[in-house]
């Protein structure tokens, strides 16, 4: 009875999917625009030798395509998810006073980053891109501005792609807007944190326009859509140009060279420096909240890294999640051990976040052209490194980060772009940029060429990205003044700047959560 009943159910299932399969591959039944149409008498019946071969092509040549649209889709999904866990961490790591403006700066950053970007932003950073390829689409982002010196090509920006009209109203091309949107905001993101406790809220707005519209569009054309950083390869024999798989100094390098120059024109926060310039600490209200922050960072990284193949038929994608996640892991577990047994002799729980932020900033460049044992190794070096880099940036400079997105962005994007010219083991990236050959690193055999591209990337991103945010802060600072009064900053900026208190009816000691002297 039991072998009767499941004989019946597979004809039953092989007889529905026959008639289905008949109804999607004929296309009789669908109108222009893909949607079916007409009724049940309409389909005609199966018929020997159908479907053709060329459709069958076609139907395997579209579902390819749905599949990496989809999986760029979900990954952008991911990354976009990484503002909640960059506003838990910055919201903990910062005092209970502050909070709303914190997480006020980290909410909206999304929205105003997004209009620039989609204004101006994505045409001048990808006006110029080409084909899609895995996308599909249409190859209307064809458009770069360039000029030619000594018979060499430089591209500067893109032209096309303004307002997403036009031409690239494409399934495609959005596709690629939405992915890149949300990497251009992590960016945005970034000074939010070094700035934290002092900024003025119409500053920020103004800045957060600034960023998306133009700021980080043009070295992102640079190195992703086509421009000259990227062609250092087919111009001048430097390996494959300037390689950044995933952002390390597209996206971390940018933030936090605008971290940088804003935390430094900005001065550090009431009671921050004694007068003899010895540094006091001033601990975040909440070490839970930025925990949890920062596994959604390390959650929403695997969208970032793996999503950047563009294709979910690109099976590199597993060897860029694993490096990915080794990566963190040794970050977090060297700045743990380098602050127990070195540094301070106790495990420091802030140090452990931001050595796994580091480790997956310096991995997001190399991710795909390095071996696991490599990516372990960058992590170890990148948890020491943001740890260093902290107390220099911090005792040595006098520059005042609140979060240390300056040592976890800044120091480690630098360093996994450097590591990319290293590391990469020759296994994967063959025509990457236009050039022949995979890419490898000098530890593999590369020789200079490849590093040489890195350095010069990381060497132009701290140049323009540095003239280019002091220009804008000065401006900023001359039409609405960059830094909050001295009494909002003393008692909280929740009420004076916002509005609202992020903890409402809890009282705190103001004085006490911002010392003037020690």
């Amino acid at each position: 009875m039991i072998k009767k009943t499941i004989f019946l159910v597979t004809v039953l299932i092989l007889t529905i999917g026959t008639s289905t399969y008949s109804q999607v591959a004929s296309p009789k039944n669908l109108d222009p625009s893909g949607f079916a149409t007409g009724t049940a008498s309409d389909i005609p019946a199966a018929t020997p030798g159908s479907p053709t071969l060329e459709e069958v092509a076609t139907a395997v040549g579209h579902n390819k395509v749905s599949i990496n649209m989809m999986w760029v889709l979900i990954a952008g999904f991911l990354v976009m998810f990484m503002q909640a866990g960059f506003a838990m961490v910055e919201g903990g790591l910062t005092r209970a006073k502050n909070a709303a403006h914190t997480i006020a700066m980290n909410f909206l950053i999304y929205p105003l980053g997004m209009l620039g970007f989609y204004v101006c932003g994505f045409a001048l950073m990808f006006g110029g891109f080409g084909a899609l390829g895995t996308l599909g689409g249409a190859d209307s982002l064809n458009s770069e501005f360039s000029f030619s010196l000594g018979g060499h090509v430089f591209g500067l920006f893109g032209m096309k792609g303004f307002l997403l009209g036009g031409s690239v109203y494409d399934v495609g091309i959005l596709t690629l807007f939405l992915f890149q949107m949300v990497f251009m905001d992590t960016t945005a993101t970034i000074p939010t944190g070094s700035m934290a406790e002092r900024w003025k809220f119409s500053s920020f707005f103004i800045y957060g326009l600034f960023v998306g519209t133009i700021i980080y569009p043009i070295y992102g054309n640079w190195v992703w859509g086509g421009g000259w950083l990227a062609t250092l390869g087919k111009e001048f024999g430097l390996g494959h140009g300037h390689v950044d798989f995933a952002g390390s100094s597209v996206v971390h390098l940018t933030g936090g060279v605008l971290a940088f120059v804003g935390a430094a024109l900005l001065g550090p926060r009431l009671g921050k420096y004694n007068k003899d310039g010895s540094a006091n600490a001033i601990p975040g209200h909440n070490i839970v909240m930025a925990a949890v922050g920062t596994f959604i960072l390390a959650f929403g990284w695997f969208g970032f890294n793996a999503g950047s193949t563009l294709a979910a038929t690109d099976l590199r994608i597993s060897v860029v999640a694993v490096n990915t996640m080794i990566a963190s892991a040794t970050g977090a577990f060297a700045a743990t051990l380098y602050m127990w047994l070195h540094r301070t002799k106790k495990p420091d729980p802030t140090m452990m976040l931001n050595g796994m932020l580091a480790g997956l900033v310096a991995i997001t460049a190399p991710c795909a052209f390095v071996s696991v044992g490599g990516a372990a190794i960058i992590g170890l070096i990148s948890g020491v490194l943001v740890i260093e880099a902290t107390l220099f940036i911090d005792q040595k400079l006098k520059i005042d980060d609140p979060v240390g997105a300056i040592a976890v962005h800044g120091v480690n994007g630098l360093w996994g772009c450097l590591a990319l010219g290293l590391f990469a083991d020759g296994t994967y990236g063959d025509g990457w940029n236009g050039v022949a050959g995979t890419v490898t690193g000098l530890f593999y055999g590369g020789g200079l060429g490849q590093f040489f591209a890195q350095l010069i990337g990381v060497t132009v991103n701290l140049i323009y990205v540095g003239i280019m945010g002091w220009l804008m802060f000065k401006f900023i600072d001359k039409v609405v003044g960059n830094r909050v009064k001295p009494e909002d900053e003393l008692f909280g900026l929740d009420i004076p700047e916002m509005g609202v208190e992020a903890y409402s009816g809890m009282k705190m000691d103001k004085n006490s959560e911002t010392p003037l002297s020690r």
